[in-house]
């Protein structure tokens, strides 16, 4: 009896999450990814043709306007730091004691040589503002279900115009991307790994990004070491005075 109710249970829970429309997949999505506030302690692992390195960095969040990143290490990235308030990104380097403002087709640019670029780490509005989403089918990998779900941007600018994702049907996480320019061309790769349940929602702790453009680009791991959503953050943290602190 109680396994037949335990398959009851788990039968309707999951015919609710199949009835979910594309709209809802992409909202829960939003809600999974995104936040208030966050602040968090991470590493970037570039893997280079012939040598591997690793960033350290410390980024505080608040919405999708304001975040201030500085790194850790190595001693020769320790120091630097990036300031993005709204659509502008700043970037401060303790080796020449400036600040310099990222624009234009800069923001398309590597970050410290990953496959991650500035327009990456910046863009976090949510989806379903960005694109105009429809559900192509599913699919299993690895034994868990997968919605399989294309996106075409209904706004002007964005780095990827259309891009496909592959969303963990329990999760609610785009799980493996492919984003493409507006020509259909392939231009990046991104995928996520080692899924937790952090403050009631999941989150992924490791993301996995190739640039398709770069040639024997072995990709650059991004993992998070330390997270926290929905704390509270001084607005000061978020002034130019604080670059050069």
């Amino acid at each position: 009896m109680i396994i037949r109710l335990s398959l009851l249970l788990f039968t309707l829970l999951f015919g609710q999450k199949s009835q979910m429309t594309v709209e809802q997949i992409i909202s829960a999505m939003d809600k999974n990814l995104n936040a208030k506030s966050r602040i968090m302690k991470s590493k970037m692992i570039v893997h280079g043709r012939r040598s591997t390195r690793t960033i350290e960095s410390r980024n505080w969040v608040i919405g999708i306007d304001q975040a201030f990143t500085e790194y850790l290490s190595p001693p020769r990235e320790a120091g630097t730091k990036m300031l993005k308030l709204d659509d502008k990104l700043w970037t401060y380097s303790p080796q020449t004691d400036r600040v310099i403002q990222i624009s234009g087709h800069m923001l398309r640019q590597s970050v410290m040589g990953s496959d991650m670029s500035y327009n990456d780490m910046m863009e976090d509005k949510p989806l379903q503002d960005l694109y105009k989403a429809t559900l192509e089918g599913s699919i299993t990998i690895n034994g868990r279900k997968h919605w399989i779900i294309y996106l075409e941007a209904k706004v002007k600018g964005l780095s990827y115009p259309m891009r496909r994702a592959w969303v963990d049907t329990e999760y609610l996480l785009p799980m493996k991307e492919e984003l493409y320019a507006k020509s259909g061309k392939l231009l990046k790769t991104a995928t996520m790994a080692d899924v937790k349940r952090i403050q009631g929602r999941w989150f992924p702790s490791r993301f996995i990004y190739k640039d398709k453009l770069k040639r024997n680009s072995k990709g650059t791991e991004w993992v998070i070491e330390e997270i926290s959503f929905d704390m509270n953050i001084s607005e000061s943290r978020f002034s130019k005075a604080m670059l050069r602190k």
